[in-house]
């Protein structure tokens, strides 16, 4: 780690086994800005099957979020960039549907 670069890596166990697998690096632009480089919040069943996951890694350049998208069981759709609380109150939902 450089003093104008950050990375955050984290595995999250819930209760059900299902878990969840973080990793998000930021850096400093040049006018100090801060600049998110890569992020992934990838969680899955304790089968290991997957559940979601959002990432910026540049694969699908015909969704309108590029490089932004979301995985699903189903495919891969467009979907902004979260953070981590927005991607906690989606497992929350997931976790609790019946709330």
């Amino acid at each position: 780690m450089t003093q104008d670069y950050a990375a955050f890596t984290a595995r999250v166990h819930f209760y059900d086994g299902s878990q969840l697998f973080i990793s998000d690096e930021i850096s400093l632009a040049e006018n100090r800005q801060i600049v998110r480089d890569e992020y992934v919040f990838h969680y899955q069943r304790a089968d290991n099957t997957l559940i979601f996951r959002y990432d910026n890694s540049p694969h699908f350049p015909n969704l309108p979020t590029f490089p932004a998208h979301k995985h699903t069981p189903d495919g891969v759709i467009s979907s902004a960039a979260p953070d981590l609380a927005d991607v906690l109150r989606e497992i929350d939902r997931f976790l609790y549907p019946d709330r």
